[in-house]
């Protein structure tokens, strides 16, 4: 009788447990790296070493299409708010423009992951880049995360650079107070870090979390460790044309690529390896081995959060998404520009170089035109979910999801209630659809019922069903493509098609409309966006690839 009343109880506790686990709220971890071009990651058909990546992506979903707003602060913008960005208020950049859609900061009306969360029980985390308004009133801490560590700046160095000179030193804050970078650390390194620090601290509680992992690579300056680039010695001797086409091959492999698909047509402003010099190959190949070395260190420390995962027994509830903010940075094609400094080797902290458009067209590959750009290699990213048991391993599908989908999309997945009202204030509804049904099987791409919408500094696009139309400031004469076998956009058919464009401008002066979307010849300033680490000589010919 004892041993069944024993058999009984055990019995009932692990029935117990199972269910409070198969309840239990995930955990959620949003991982976004910074001008990371669509194929540079192996599971898009890069030669840059991510296990850690590929392994989140064989055991999860993959987007064919996944999209952001081309550059940093009007994504993070979506991406912490669920809103377009003019909605939030940072239709620009993080500069005020005097207009509440283009104020440069998050306004109230729209709430941050953070914020919705933390008020349905989550501990809220972050670590790395913010650039959502330089203000303190505007900083992570006062936004709805309990635990933050990063800068909240466009870019900073990886390295303590003070006795460099020609740059001030890395400033970094940690929960409202400053920190500097110390000799011998390595920002990557740090952010990491920093996000496993708060996930051990946070395990004391019997929350669920959020921690929003926000990497500063790839983006510029191109600084690693040597023993990171010295893994990519050589790797690039081969050149970004025979670079592009091995890129290709792989994306047609591994499904990324399908047969039907045009791709872009080659960058005519991208000069033929075989043409430059050996001097000019040798100063090419250095700066994509440190990108590329980059690249490798942020998986790393992927895996290091995944190990700290399993150390803490929350591997298996545990919902991981990782982006990039937008493609890779083009630009100053040729040459390059010349750095701001240059006191040691690429890559090494007295340098300040860049990957320059040159490598960001194979970057891109196989997609059309960069960062800042309306067309697909603008706003194109990888998108990799993983959260065991709730999504299929080795999943790939067309998605068509955006930023503004992941807030309606954690909400659902933690049960959380998005308030009408906050502090006071009255919320704005949220823009984008749960992805949720995509991510666990029951469809193959994001039923919105209504188009997508971009707009930054005078570029423009809408994107619905398999058409998408696009225009680039200055001009304002829209372009239209097929997306479904065309997505390369190397056949404009606007011609062929007027009442699709009449249709979908309607429907672009509709949303401009009600997003507070403003013509940039009215609002765009006077000077040039000086970006932190960016010397003001530099800053106007950086203008238009920002």
């Amino acid at each position: 009788m004892k041993k069944f009343f024993f058999s009984l109880v055990f019995a009932l506790t692990a029935m117990s447990l199972a269910v409070a686990q198969k309840s239990a709220k995930p955990n959620i971890i949003l991982i976004m790296v910074d001008d990371m071009g669509y194929s540079d990651i192996g599971s898009y058909g890069s030669e840059i070493q991510t296990p850690n990546l590929d392994k989140l992506a064989n055991e999860g979903i993959r987007f064919r299409e996944f999209y952001n707003n081309s550059i940093c602060a009007p994504t993070r913008a979506s991406l912490m708010t669920g809103q377009y960005q003019h909605k939030a208020g940072v239709g620009y950049f993080d500069v005020n423009l005097g207009l509440p859609a283009y104020q440069g900061y998050l306004n109230k009306e729209s709430l941050t992951l953070a914020e919705v969360l933390k008020q349905n029980g989550y501990s809220t985390l972050m670590s790395g880049k913010w650039h959502l308004g330089q203000d303190s009133l505007a900083w992570p801490n006062q936004r709805g995360f309990e635990q933050f560590y990063g800068f909240v700046s466009g870019a900073s160095n990886y390295f303590d650079i003070g006795k460099y000179g020609q740059a001030p030193p890395v400033v970094l804050i940690k929960n409202n107070k400053k920190l500097k970078l110390k000799e011998g650390e390595y920002l990557t390194n740090t952010i990491t870090d920093n996000a496993i620090e708060f996930l051990k601290d946070q395990n004391k509680t019997n929350k669920p979390f959020f921690l929003y992992l926000a990497f500063n690579a790839p983006h510029w300056p191109l600084q690693a460790l040597p023993e990171d680039i010295e893994k990519y010695k050589g790797k690039y001797d081969i050149g970004w044309d025979s670079l592009r086409v091995q890129r290709l091959a792989r994306q047609r492999e591994l499904g990324i690529l399908q047969p039907n698909q045009n791709i872009a047509e080659r960058d005519p402003e991208v000069p033929l390896w075989d043409n430059l010099t050996y001097d000019q190959k040798q100063l090419w190949k250095a700066k994509m081995e440190v990108y590329a070395a980059m690249l490798d260190r942020v998986d790393q420390s992927i895996g290091r959060v995944l190990n700290t995962l399993k150390e803490l027994k929350k591997d298996d509830n545990t919902l991981i998404v990782f982006i990039s903010d937008n493609g890779a940075q083009g630009g100053f094609a040729g040459i390059g520009r010349k750095p701001q400094r240059n006191t040691g080797p690429i890559g090494s902290p007295g340098s300040y170089d860049y990957q320059e458009q040159n490598w960001a067209y194979v970057s891109n590959t196989p997609l059309r035109q960069y960062k800042n750009n309306m067309h697909e290699g603008g706003i194109s990213s990888p998108f990799i979910a993983w959260l065991p048991k709730q999504i299929k391993a080795g999943s790939l599908v067309k998605g068509t999801g955006h930023l503004i989908d992941l807030a309606p999309t954690f909400y659902e997945l933690a049960g959380a209630k998005y308030p009408a009202t906050y502090n006071g204030v009255t919320a704005n509804p949220l823009a984008g659809k749960s992805l949720v049904p995509v991510l666990t099987g029951k469809a193959s791409e994001v039923n919105r019922g209504e188009p997508l919408f971009w707009e930054r500094a005078g570029n423009r696009a809408v994107h619905k069903g398999k058409w998408k139309i696009v225009s680039t400031f200055p001009a304002y004469q829209w372009e239209l493509y097929d997306l479904e076998s065309d997505r390369g956009e190397t056949k404009n058919v606007a011609a062929q098609n007027p009442q699709i464009v009449n249709e979908l401008s309607a429907d672009y002066g509709k949303w401009a409309e009600k997003t507070g979307v403003v013509d940039y010849d009215k609002i765009k300033p006077a000077q040039p966006m000086v970006i932190p680490g960016q010397s003001p000589a530099s800053a106007q010919a950086q203008r238009t690839a920002q």
